[in-house]
């Protein structure tokens, strides 16, 4: 049956795509109705390098997913990750014609289109743009400008720019799976909105999102995003070093780092060995475990180092931006065995393994609220979020016009202004960029 109510999160990842079909439930909570997963055969550190084997990845995880919920999928919200995002921080600032009137949205709208029109490196194009403090003539710390007077408006921005390329691809690939792109969302954003809490935002934390092709970051402050980094490693090459470190085929050596692997050498003895068999017919080979966390070991050192320089380059130690709520590990790399004490070890932060099960349905299958999902939820909720917007909207257009009527003409300081309505349609920056990635895809038809 077809549903268009439901809300679909596509997750492209490197190991793996994931589709999950979900709804918001009576208590505000997500309900998982079902979910598909395919090996992700076209895709390499997030990038997508072979569409035919990505389309039909997606079509057979779309598949599984609608037949475990009988429902029909026609439009997702899809995941943008890669090693060919980064972020910058930058400062602008719009000077208004006439500073006795209260700064509205298309005053935000302007400066954030300034932005938008800042030179990047060929073949770059900004995908996100998020406002931090605004100042409003040389007043600062200001969250929310509208409603105020002054005559110069500056923002400091968190901007993420990535290759439009590699975002194209993934767009045809969806398309060409007879889906409609309903949304783009950044992986980091939508994995912190899976797995962390308000308070968490607030006070300062780390999110790192291990996966398959990549690690992602995300520092938030003051419930602001503050940093947003990709790390081009991931659980890929841990299970690569073992391969060839112990001479085993790619298949043992991931049942290996699941099973038996471990990011502490020092918890294992000597003398533990595990047998692996020998193709065709040769003798087995046999493995110390104190080995094999040794392998790991040397690998995740180097993906939490460089993870580290990041949150160190944004500058945690200084007071004002020290992250008290610590680390938060997600992703299908958190699940590997003492990967939070080494953490611990080498930042000297407090840190958590992140599961997604705080907005999910208490009769959730406990196989969802795994880490390895945190993505897939984040990306249902973003399209649930998306979808209850604008139909609050279409709702309230109506219902607003007569209160608004009676305090249209409002005087402040002899001059009339205008009273925004609660609801407005202004687009998000990410749904403006959505919109063109859907008109590029329909103009190259």
């Amino acid at each position: 049956m077809k549903d268009n109510n439901i809300s679909v999160g596509l997750d492209i990842g490197t190991t793996k795509i994931v589709t999950m079909i979900g709804e918001i439930n009576a208590y505000g909570k997500t309900e998982v109705l079902g979910i598909g997963k395919s090996k992700s055969l076209g895709v390499h550190r997030g990038v997508v390098n072979n569409i035919t084997q990505t389309i039909q990845s997606i079509q057979q995880a779309v598949l599984e997913a609608e037949n475990a919920a009988n429902k029909k999928i026609t439009g997702v919200t899809v995941g943008i990750a890669g090693q060919h995002i980064r972020s910058i921080q930058h400062s602008d600032y719009i000077t208004r014609e006439n500073s006795e009137t209260v700064i509205n949205e298309d005053d935000i709208e302007r400066l954030i289109n300034q932005v938008h029109k800042l030179v990047m490196l060929p073949g770059e194009e900004i995908i996100h743009v998020l406002p931090q403090e605004y100042k409003v003539d040389g007043q600062a710390e200001i969250k929310e400008p509208i409603g105020m007077f002054g005559g110069r408006l500056e923002a400091n921005f968190h901007v993420v720019v990535g290759q439009i390329t590699s975002i194209r691809n993934i767009g045809r690939c969806v398309k060409n799976a007879g889906l409609d792109l309903d949304g783009i969302t950044l992986e980091p954003l939508a994995s912190a909105d899976a797995v962390l809490s308000r308070e968490e935002k607030e006070a300062g934390v780390a999110l790192i999102d291990i996966g398959g092709g990549t690690t992602d970051l995300a520092i938030f402050k003051d419930n602001i995003i503050r940093h947003t980094a990709v790390i081009p490693f991931g659980g890929n090459v841990i299970t690569e070093d073992i391969k060839e470190g112990c001479s085993i085929i790619e298949k043992q050596a991931e049942l290996l780092k699941i099973k038996f692997g471990s990011a502490w050498p020092g918890e294992n003895k000597d003398n533990e060995i595990v047998s692996i068999p020998g193709l065709r017919g040769r003798e087995p080979k046999e493995i110390t475990l104190k080995n094999l966390s040794r392998i790991i070991h040397a690998r995740v050192v180097e993906i939490i180092e460089n993870v580290y320089t990041e949150i160190k380059n944004y500058g945690y130690e200084e007071q004002k931006k020290k992250l008290i709520a610590g680390i938060v590990l997600t992703g299908g790399g958190s699940q590997l065995k003492h990967l939070k004490q080494l953490v611990e070890f080498i930042t000297g932060m407090d840190t958590r393994i992140g599961y997604p099960n705080e907005h999910l349905a208490g009769n959730t299958d406990k196989e969802i609220t795994s880490p390895l999902y945190a993505t897939a939820v984040g990306l249902v909720m973003d399209d649930i979020k998306r979808k209850l917007k604008y139909s609050t909207g279409a709702e309230n257009e109506s219902s607003d016009i007569s209160d608004r009527e009676k305090i249209e003409n409002i005087t402040i300081n002899e001059s009339t202004e205008t009273i925004e309505e609660p609801y407005t349609k202004r687009k998000t920056f990410l749904e403006k960029f959505t919109n063109r990635v859907k008109e590029f895809l329909d103009n190259a038809e």
